[in-house]
């Protein structure tokens, strides 16, 4: 794909330019990474526009790629400037719609999250080894000067007689080096998937480097690549990286002498898994502002603080949740804060970089038709329950609309939705509490003995503890126990694996390129 460059208009006096050695990116998403790479951003609370030379070259709202071209001109601009007129109750959520969903593929029902504007304070904690999202096509770096004179020469001599490059030393250590800084933006723990990316971008790109005698043209670059990175490991653990370090033999709990045991790793595309401190903060410092918190929580109109203080010890929390483990009841109590709508979806963007709230339950919108459409060609047994399940959807709500897509997709995969949500009814709370205290992992419903009005109260609740209570719906609490299983690190239950993978994969589109066989099928259906 052919290189492409577009002008960013950042302020009234700022401009940059970007360059796309691999060509445009293939979504919105995708550019808004970028522009938030390429200029250095550590927040995305901004949308992006295009000159639409329809109005005059006026500035327009980018909903989608085929609007700008090569050298075309875009423009940030920030949310803040959309977001004056909303009401009190839509700033309370905090996840912003950023990536221009229109309200046609959104049908909000009163919970659509928008971002609070990060401060200079909020920035400035964010770590500077921050990463992004693993690229869905990865790009090749430039290499030295006189690497890429040679790869120039070699492609040339490729295309013309078909010969293939033989690497000296030293090329190849320069195309090694190159490849393992571009990979390590993005994760230090790499599968063999990705490394497949990798060198099929690598021989796409150079096709001179095509290995002789490979099946792929790539293995051996795969299996050096595999070293480098392991080698380069070595030097990050020295130099103190958390997420390296965490994994050393000698943080290994006792019998557990491989530092390849249990290896703690991102496996969920999370971005910032375990981040470093905070430049200037330690351990200490952070605890303080940890009990400040405690305090902070129980004043009234003090959100902003609070707000302020949660993404500053953001990477004293990761370390907690990820080197420690803590029981639900023993961090919650730690971390009161956290265990709040708000808190939540910013915890998720924080780890992932995508708004949690906003595109949870547009896409579940988006798709209703779809999935309402492959629910009812299922037949058989599993045919009759998700008939019996999608009735209420008559009454036109969109909450319950929501609420029986989800529920349509536990029966479908084969899983109880009960495991997911369980109905109370208001008549005795001894009885509801000890169902609550066995229960390990979902949300819980609390009806009126009048079935047709609202449910007295929405929660989740974790390993037999409330963790949220008067949510206002059935999808937002899907949606926020999704978040939580980023936010507490925790493993997807097994009777609900296959749900939580639509939600993850096909809903959040994070590792979306790696499905199971059944959510694999579902997918093919919902798009045929």
């Amino acid at each position: 794909m052919a290189p492409a460059i577009l002008k960013v208009i950042l302020g009234d006096k700022s401009s940059q330019r970007l360059t796309f050695h691999c060509g445009l990116p293939g979504s919105v998403i995708e550019l808004i990474e970028e522009v938030q790479r390429q200029c250095g951003l550590n927040n995305s609370n901004f949308r992006l526009q295009f000159m639409d030379p329809l109005f005059g070259n006026e500035f327009m709202n980018l909903t989608s790629m085929d609007e700008i071209q090569d050298r075309g001109t875009i423009r940030m601009t920030s949310l803040a400037e959309g977001l004056t007129t909303q009401s009190a109750e839509a700033d309370e959520a905090d996840a912003s719609c950023s990536f221009g969903l229109d309200d046609s593929t959104s049908r909000s029902s009163g919970c659509v999250d928008t971002d609070i504007l990060s401060s200079p304070e909020s920035e400035a904690s964010c770590s500077s080894t921050s990463r992004a999202l693993w690229p869905r096509v990865f790009c090749v770096p430039e290499f030295s000067f006189d690497a890429e004179l040679k790869l120039e020469r070699g492609n040339a001599a490729y295309k013309e007689k078909g010969t293939l490059l033989t690497p000296d030393p030293k090329l190849k250590s320069q195309i090694l080096e190159g490849l393992i800084q571009e990979i390590v933006r993005y994760k230090v723990y790499v599968t063999d998937k990705d490394f497949n990316t990798v060198g099929e971008a690598l021989i796409s790109k150079h096709p001179c480097l095509t290995e002789r005698g490979s099946l792929t043209g790539y293995a051996g670059w795969k299996a050096s690549l595999k070293n480098k990175l392991a080698s380069y490991r070595t030097q990050l653990r020295k130099l103190g990286c958390p997420e390296v370090v965490m994994n050393s033999v000698t943080q290994k709990s006792g019998g557990k002498s491989s530092a390849a045991f249990a290896v703690k790793r991102p496996r969920r595309s999370e971005v910032n898994y375990c981040p470093t401190y905070p430049v200037g903060e330690s351990e200490d410092s952070l605890e303080t502002v940890r009990v400040e918190l405690l305090l902070d929580v129980k004043k009234t109109n003090n959100r902003e603080v609070v707000r302020m203080k949660m993404e500053k010890t953001f990477a004293y929390r990761r370390h907690e949740v990820v080197c420690d483990t803590p029981m639900i009841s023993d961090f919650q109590a730690r971390w009161p804060a956290l265990f709040e709508v708000s808190e939540i979806n910013a915890e998720f963007r924080r780890i992932t970089t995508m708004p949690l709230q906003s595109r949870f339950l547009s896409q579940i919108d988006v798709l209703s038709d779809k999935f309402i459409k492959v629910f009812k060609k299922r037949g058989g047994h599993i045919g009759r329950r998700l008939q019996n399940i999608l009735e209420p959807m008559a009454q036109d709500d969109v909450d319950l609309v929501r609420e029986c897509i989800i529920k349509g997709l536990c029966v479908y995969l084969n899983e109880d939705p009960s495991n997911l949500m369980t109905e109370h009814v208001a008549t005795d709370e001894g009885v509801i509490q000890q169902s609550i205290e066995e229960t390990t992992m979902g949300i819980y419903i609390i009806k009126s003995r009048d079935a047709s009005d609202s449910p007295e109260d929405i929660g989740i609740v974790l390993e037999g503890q409330r963790v949220l209570q008067d949510l206002d719906n059935c999808a937002l609490a899907a949606a926020m126990l999704f978040g939580l299983m980023y936010t507490l690190n925790l493993t997807y239950p097994p009777e609900l694996k296959y749900t939580f993978e639509v939600f993850q994969k096909l809903l959040m589109e994070l590792e979306g390129n790696s499905l199971s066989k059944k959510v694999q099928v579902l997918k093919n259906r919902l798009y045929e």
